[in-house]
């Protein structure tokens, strides 16, 4: 699996930590065995058999732009008998006319698709704790895709065919989690918010460009056809705090007690209360055991992704609870040994499939641990 390192090379983990993430765009040109490996994450013959697997595809997952405006799906979408009835799919012919016309062709959610994707979308996934997700862009000389925007991730841009002038743009929107929508009024907002241009920078096979989130940019592709990968990554932030503490903070009986009306002794009786609860959620934010739930949303979110080997058939490992009491076990492993132990029996390979946020190792560490004290056999 390729590693930050290589994505980023000859750049260091570390110098892009301090000085580079979250703070300005890199451009990082192509430069030895690196820039070929980051080349070969997508070329001309599997792009084309990515797009001939045309029952994958629907109107939301590979989309056109042209002049900045996505096209309306009937433009290059037919309706085609499936064995489950008829589906709305583009059409291999249309979406070729409209490149031809100088659309840009943009293949949504293609994480999963090779080999290739796969690992460098898991390697990030990891790195940030985040979701990450690619997107190819094909595009043709001197037709715009996209106007001036911004993305509400970071970005990292990999260049696998043709060349694209990128254009980065002094301005930038402070840490958006929202964007404004879309719509001619919309493109024109952003085309006067991007301010004056900053940098162009000519995007060669293997170079990456990386973009920080809200940093204006826009590209074109100059020379002839460019195909390049676009891997978005969306960590946590503050927002997640509020729907899980309202989960936690109905554990607490204080958090269902009724409020008094405002016009109550001068409103004393109101204002007391809501510093208690609000003094309860500042130590339950800081607890052990919300970090915990923290680090279990993030598990979620990055997912554990496992390959088909099929015809092989796993072996089951199972086990039954004796009705002795396990050891404690610390962190998101408690979950999974917690249902493991309400079991009447269980296989080890299920628990693992199911609290897919929690460690695998950790849960074979909890299990190892509940034989060793009696707590669980193993079942033939």
């Amino acid at each position: 699996m390729p590693s930050l390192a290589d994505l980023i090379h000859p750049v260091s983990p570390d110098r892009f930590r301090n000085e580079i993430e979250g703070r300005v765009p890199l451009h990082i040109p192509a430069e030895g065995a690196a820039a070929e490996a980051r080349r070969g994450l997508l070329d001309w013959d599997t792009f084309n058999g990515l797009l001939n697997q045309s029952s994958i595809w629907t109107h939301s997952t590979l989309k056109l732009v042209h002049s900045g405006q996505p096209l309306d799906p009937e433009t290059y979408c037919s309706e085609v008998q499936s064995m489950s009835g008829p589906v709305f799919r583009p059409s291999p012919a249309r979406v070729q006319v409209m490149a031809a016309m100088g659309a840009t062709i943009v293949a949504n959610d293609v994480g999963a698709l090779t080999p290739a994707l796969r690992d460098i979308c898991a390697t990030l996934r990891h790195a940030w704790a985040a979701s990450v997700a690619a997107n190819i862009y094909c595009s043709f000389k001197g037709v715009q895709g996209f106007g001036p925007h911004y993305d509400t991730h970071d970005v990292f841009a990999v260049q696998t065919e043709g060349e694209k002038v990128w254009r980065l743009y002094r301005n930038r929107e402070p840490d958006p989690v929202d964007y404004p929508g879309e719509g001619e009024e919309v493109r024109r907002y952003l085309a006067s918010a991007c301010g004056p241009l900053m940098q162009e920078v000519r995007m060669r096979p293997g170079d990456v460009l990386y973009v920080p989130r809200g940093w204006y940019h826009d590209a074109l592709a100059v020379d002839g056809p460019s195909l390049h990968v676009t891997l978005s990554i969306t960590p946590l932030y503050g927002r997640i705090l509020f729907r899980l503490l309202e989960s936690a903070a109905m554990q607490d009986p204080a958090f269902r007690a009724w409020l008094p009306p405002a016009s109550r002794e001068g409103g004393k009786p109101l204002s007391d209360q809501l510093t208690d609860l609000g003094q309860r959620l500042a130590r339950l934010a800081a607890s052990p055991a919300f970090a915990q739930e923290i680090a279990m949303t993030q598990e979620r979110l990055m997912g554990r992704g496992a390959d088909y080997r099929l015809p092989e058939r796993p072996a089951l490992t199972t086990y039954a609870p004796t009705g002795l009491l396990p050891p404690a076990v610390r962190g998101p492993a408690a979950v999974a040994m917690e249902w493991a132990m309400a079991q009447p029996r269980f296989a080890l390979e299920d628990m693992i499939a199911q609290f897919d946020f929690v460690p695998e190792t950790d849960m074979r560490a909890a299990i190892e641990a509940g034989v060793r004290a009696g707590a669980l056999k193993p079942v033939q």
